[in-house]
């Protein structure tokens, strides 16, 4: 069994991968002040390392400090020096960032599985935390993109930062126009960001001149796609996963 976690800057996802395939995925907070959250982290390793065969861990990673403790702790519950995506192992695709460097790891790992899996061109949406655009070209090189705030963030900055508005839940809308001011919130967050998607990849598309493909992942792309009107070739919540698979393939 090789075990591919991704860590973001909310979860810690573990992709449970078997002969090149995502058999399962776990996720877990990524709260590593929380000693609540560490408990339930550590019973899940030692549980794992109970249950499956591990023979490899491969770690994407954008938190440094959560990186950090987590490659202590693959080392004491399993045993296994974990190989670390950008470090251990390189994203075979072209990056033409001004400073390849800066692109972060899950950006990068995701547009080369989304390119490997559906062709280019194209443009991956992943909504998380923040919500990325990304392109890859006719070629299949990775372009670079564009970074928005996300939908929970959205929601938290305009409870935290207005003396009126109310904490709202993330729910779809029934309606564009919205009755309430929960209703407008909801209507404002999906409908809005829907309509961003679309203006979005259609500028990408101008600038890249073809019209690209579009695959979504993230935590809210199932949701989003509802409200977005351009086509969308997949809907793929386990992209990330099957990149670092087919890294596994080709890593030392």
């Amino acid at each position: 069994m090789i075990i591919a976690i991704d860590i973001g800057n909310s979860t810690i996802g573990f992709g449970f991968l078997k002969d090149g395939k995502v058999v399962r995925v776990v996720a877990v907070e990524n709260v590593p002040e929380s000693k609540l959250v560490m408990a339930k982290l550590d019973n899940f390793m030692e549980a794992t390392v109970a249950r499956y065969a591990i023979r490899r861990v491969i770690v994407c990673s954008v938190v440094p400090d959560a990186e950090k403790m987590l490659l202590k702790k693959i080392k004491k519950f399993w045993g296994i020096k974990a190989l670390v995506v950008g470090r251990d192992v390189k994203i075979p695709i072209e990056n033409k960032y001004h400073r390849p460097r800066q692109v972060g790891k899950d950006r990068l790992l995701c547009a080369f599985a989304a390119r490997e899996l559906y062709g280019e061109p194209l443009v991956v949406i992943d909504l998380g935390t923040a919500i990325t655009f990304d392109g890859v070209s006719k070629s299949g090189a990775y372009l670079g993109g564009a970074i928005i705030p996300g939908i929970r963030l959205s929601l938290e900055a305009l409870f935290e930062k207005t003396a009126l508005l109310p904490q709202v839940h993330v729910a779809e809308p029934k309606k564009v126009i919205g009755r309430s001011t929960t209703e407008s919130i909801q209507s404002g967050i999906f409908h809005g960001y829907g309509a961003l998607c679309d203006g979005m990849v259609a500028r990408l598309g101008e600038e890249m001149g073809c019209q690209p493909k579009v695959v979504m992942t993230g935590g809210y792309a199932g949701i989003m796609r509802r409200f977005m009107r351009c086509p969308v070739e997949a809907v793929d919540q386990e992209l990330i996963f099957k990149g670092m698979a087919l890294l596994s393939t080709v890593a030392p």
